[in-house]
């Protein structure tokens, strides 16, 4: 009896004009993003949202990008003002991520726009947008899956993986993800949510 087929890796391919860009520019920016952007000294916030900008980013004012931050794809990614970005998140931009206003992803973060189907032999990729929201916070070591909104101001602890939309000012935690409490009610600052950066 022979086995079905479930994955023939020899079937995949990217889709055309999956990537956004040409193969050049996406190599150019490899190569920009592994010396000029990640060897930068950490204060030079700046210079690290200039190069972004000058691949095609979205970066508003007062934008806080850490040197260690990996970022795929660069045109697809929009991050608003006074947002910060810590130490070694993972910005997948297969699709587009954006980021609002105030809003923190802390350290070791993962947010992951794209995967594979697999239903389909050809273990077809696909990709969907992950939006982050004015004033919410996604602590430290947290993975967020694609097409996920983080709704505004709301809080996803430390090492939380995050595979559905979240509701405004929730308070979530947990795999899988659970809802805590409101953000806005009173409560004890010394809260262990995870580190803001």
């Amino acid at each position: 009896m022979t086995e079905a087929v479930v994955q023939d890796l020899s079937r995949f391919h990217t889709p055309t004009g999956f990537r956004g860009r040409s193969a050049v520019v996406v190599q150019l920016w490899w190569l920009a993003q592994a010396t000029l952007f990640a060897c930068s000294p950490q204060f030079m916030y700046g210079w690290r949202n200039w190069l972004l900008r000058l691949f095609g980013a979205e970066i508003g004012k007062g934008v806080l990008i850490r040197p260690s931050v990996r970022i795929t794809y660069p045109w697809k990614l929009r991050i608003g003002d006074y947002s910060w970005v810590g130490d070694r998140v993972e910005l997948y931009t297969l699709g587009a991520i954006r980021i609002g206003d105030n809003a923190v992803v802390s350290q070791y973060c993962y947010l992951c726009t794209g995967s594979h189907d697999m239903a389909a032999p050809a273990f077809d990729i696909f990709a969907e947008t992950i939006t982050v929201e004015d004033e919410a916070w996604i602590a430290a070591g947290a993975f967020v899956h694609p097409g996920v909104t983080i709704a505004r101001g709301s809080v996803i602890a430390a090492r939380s993986v995050v595979r559905h939309n979240t509701e405004p000012y929730g308070v979530y935690a947990g795999t899988p993800l659970a809802w805590i409490r409101s953000r806005v009610t009173t409560a004890a600052p010394s809260d262990p949510i995870g580190d803001a950066r």
